[in-house]
């Protein structure tokens, strides 16, 4: 019986050594602090560098951002890419007119005159900044425009002798491709005199190939005046109209609907005297994007899903130039 005890005494003894052992381990380890979402700090300790606990998905925000479109406020802005495509396609038909020589010098220079003296019109009319100093500052330099113009004509002229017919017909139909792609619909190139606001480099890059592409089609025609007077017009309504429109449409949006309508109807009917299938064209055209893209971007927004949290970029909430 004494050996039975003796055994038993000695287990309790080692037990007893292992727990102290234990204890003196744990104490003697770091104790493990919480856990902290820092910015910067190196690792904390005990944590791995890319760990994470359970609050970091807290501040998760889904479709902070998006913005619920209507499609009739869609359609409505879809107008003014309609309207544009309408006076490009104008300028098109005024230049197809003119190389088959269908429209003659005097009256392109009479549909020049007519339209800068209603685009002035119209300026005066709906720019409250414009004076009359700024206005008569825009006249001279518009002067001093058309007089370069008249002098560099006959360069125009003979810039592409040695280059094909279709050659030019390709390159400015691709040009004005571009110049439709890259234009800025949400504003205009040129300002109006007291503004601030700078052109965008795709904005830049529209008018540039908008220009190349008037100076191509203008040296095909026999004579210098012909030459000014389709360059007169290709810039008053790459530079102006837009311009123009844009004043409109702050002034009244229901003016602004009322003269895209009539620009569509003028410039379906030159179009379908022109050629049947192109009008056809033109027309699925415009259905296309005032109410298929309209209705498609309604539709594919029900996919939308944005994601934002703290593992986003800072972004600031003021204007570094002010």
């Amino acid at each position: 019986m004494g050996g039975c005890f003796d055994c038993v005494d000695q287990h309790l003894v080692d037990r007893l050594i292992l727990n102290s052992v234990a204890m003196d381990r744990e104490n003697s380890s770091p104790t493990r602090s919480k856990w902290r979402k820092v910015a910067y700090g190196g690792m904390q300790l005990g944590y791995d560098d890319n760990y994470t606990d359970e609050s970091f998905l807290e501040d998760m925000v889904t479709n902070a951002n998006v913005v619920k479109r209507d499609l009739l406020k869609v359609m409505r802005d879809s107008v003014s890419i309609s309207q544009y495509l309408c006076i490009v396609v104008l300028v098109g038909v005024v230049w197809t007119y003119t190389l088959n020589s269908s429209l003659s010098e005097k009256s392109l220079l009479l549909i020049d005159a007519s339209l800068l003296m209603s685009g002035f019109m119209i300026l005066l009319l709906t720019e409250k900044m414009l004076s009359l100093n700024q206005l008569l500052h825009y006249l001279a330099n518009v002067a001093f425009f058309t007089s370069g113009l008249y002098v560099l004509a006959p360069i125009y002229r003979t810039l592409t002798t040695s280059i094909s017919s279709d050659s030019i017909c390709a390159v400015t139909v691709s040009l004005l491709i571009i110049h439709l792609f890259l234009h800025d619909y949400s504003r205009c190139t040129v300002h109006a005199p007291g503004t601030c606001k700078n052109p965008t480099l795709t904005s830049c890059i529209s008018l540039n190939a908008s220009i190349v592409a008037s100076v191509f089609i203008a040296s095909r025609l026999p004579s210098s005046g012909n030459v000014f007077a389709i360059m007169l017009f290709s810039l008053l309504i790459f530079l102006f109209a837009p311009l123009v429109t844009d004043c409109i449409k702050k002034q009244s949006f229901g003016l602004h609907l009322l003269f895209s309508l009539v620009l569509m109807v003028v410039s379906l009917a030159f179009v379908y005297k022109l050629h049947r299938v192109l009008f056809f064209m033109f027309l699925v055209l415009l259905v296309f994007v005032s109410m298929v893209c309209p209705y498609w971007l309604i539709r594919i927004q029900e996919y939308k899903f944005e994601i934002n949290g703290p593992w986003d970029e800072a972004k600031l909430c003021f204007d570094v130039t002010d």
